[in-house]
């Protein structure tokens, strides 16, 4: 069975962004978390939906 969660910093890390941009995006809805305990996990759905975005607006912007 495949992660479907992953930490903030592992998805910092996949997205190529900072903590502070990740929190921001996590506010704005853009990223879906969730809270398990302490812990607030990134749903790897949402990571790769965002990189899609993302990769299709810089290809139609080109």
């Amino acid at each position: 069975m495949k992660p479907i969660l992953c930490s903030q910093a592992d998805a910092c890390e996949m997205l190529a962004i900072g903590r502070t941009k990740l929190s921001e995006l996590i506010s704005q809805g853009e990223l879906e978390s969730v809270r398990i305990g302490a812990r607030r996990l990134v749903k790897i759905a949402s990571v790769m939906r965002l990189a899609e975005v993302e990769s299709d607006e810089q290809t139609v912007g080109a």
